[in-house]
């Protein structure tokens, strides 16, 4: 019944929001999707030590949002493979849009705005084919979709904006997949890359892994201070390889594998759930719910240690090195000095946590 009337909330919202600032939803500085101690779902706004600032109602279980840049106005992605994306004013608490990819589309559960909010760009996939697909949508105009264009890979997942305002880098995980229960189709041919495109779409440059490495799905990105892109991947090969799970690229250059010592590397169990740069770039660190370890590197791919916290996923730039978030409640800063709790500690955080600051 809840979630029955938080559709027809947002379908029947006939205004836009306000156009009220960060600031009147209490400068959050960050958002991230959770299930409540209650068993319901809500997007959260936290402040830098994880207190919660706002906590509005979500249909189903989210993903990833997408934080507009000037206005207190977030889209809440269903976990892929999704068919909504609800753009939620985070002062009032109302739907604005529901968003939903054309026919014979789904959501990745990942986008981005451009043009200082001007433009939200979508992650989707062909549901027959699994080809990635950038949906354009007008904020201006009500979010109407004005266009689209190709990721130039299978399967994709993760986009980012770079510091220029006018790149784009995306994660094409190569992975065609069943569109009714997420089969993994095509392991043995699988082929992913990481692709670079301007605002309209033009591919700029495409990176690949060696083909002993193409099973190695490059899914998660984020951004370094100085243009560096970080890559997490997911091993879809043999179980008992140690693969190298983060990757680093700059752009007209070879990217970079970065590998932590082998029992270090069997403990993350082939996945890489998040990654995020530490708050003074100075690192990056990728986590693994399903081995339960978060491990951090120096730019260059060193190793500079691990950290274990069962079912750790969400990863995000914080103060004190990283703000990271696990599926059993806990919400903590990482630092080279250890960790410490941060907030409520009682929520089944979900994959990920978006800064506002990013």
């Amino acid at each position: 019944m809840t979630t029955r009337r938080f559709f027809l909330a947002g379908l029947l919202a006939a205004s836009a929001a306000p156009n009220l600032s960060w600031a009147a939803a209490g400068d959050p500085a960050y958002i991230a999707a959770a299930k409540t101690p209650d068993g319901r779902f809500a997007l959260f706004g936290l402040d830098p030590e994880g207190a919660t600032l706002f906590q509005l109602p979500l249909p189903a279980r989210g993903h990833a949002g997408a934080s507009h840049p000037t206005r207190a106005e977030a889209v809440a992605f269903a976990r892929r493979p999704g068919h909504f994306a609800l753009v939620i004013d985070c002062v009032g608490g109302a739907v604005i849009r529901t968003l939903t990819p054309p026919e014979g589309r789904q959501f990745n559960g990942h986008g981005v705005y451009v043009e200082n909010g001007a433009r939200l760009l979508t992650v989707e996939q062909m549901a027959d084919t699994s080809a990635g697909v950038i949906g354009i949508w007008d904020v201006e105009a009500g979010y109407l979709r004005v266009g689209e264009f190709a990721t130039h890979g299978i399967g994709p997942h993760d986009l980012r904006l770079m510091g220029d305002g006018r790149t784009l880098v995306g994660a094409n995980g190569g992975i065609a997949t069943d569109p009714s229960d997420r089969t993994k189709l095509n392991i043995d041919t699988m082929r992913p890359n990481l692709s670079y495109f301007d605002l309209d779409g033009r591919l700029l440059e495409t990176i690949e892994l060696e083909p002993e490495l193409w099973q190695n799905s490059i899914r998660h990105l984020a951004l370094g201070p100085d243009g560096q892109v970080g890559f997490a991947m997911q091993w879809e090969g043999a179980p008992d390889a140690a693969t190298p799970l983060l990757g680093l690229h700059r752009r007209g250059e070879a990217p970079v594998l970065a590998s932590a010592p082998l029992a270090d590397e069997l403990a993350m169990k082939g996945y890489a759930g998040s990654i995020a740069f530490s708050g003074d770039g100075s690192e990056i660190a990728i986590s693994s719910p399903r081995g339960g370890r978060l491990h951090r590197f120096a730019p260059d791919g060193s190793f500079l240690g691990a950290v274990s916290r069962a079912d750790v996923c969400g990863l995000a730039t914080h103060p004190a090195g990283y703000l990271a978030s696990d599926g059993l409640g806990g919400l903590i800063a990482v630092g080279a000095q250890g960790t410490r709790p941060l907030g409520r500690q009682d929520c089944a955080w979900d994959n990920h946590i978006v800064s506002l600051q990013s």
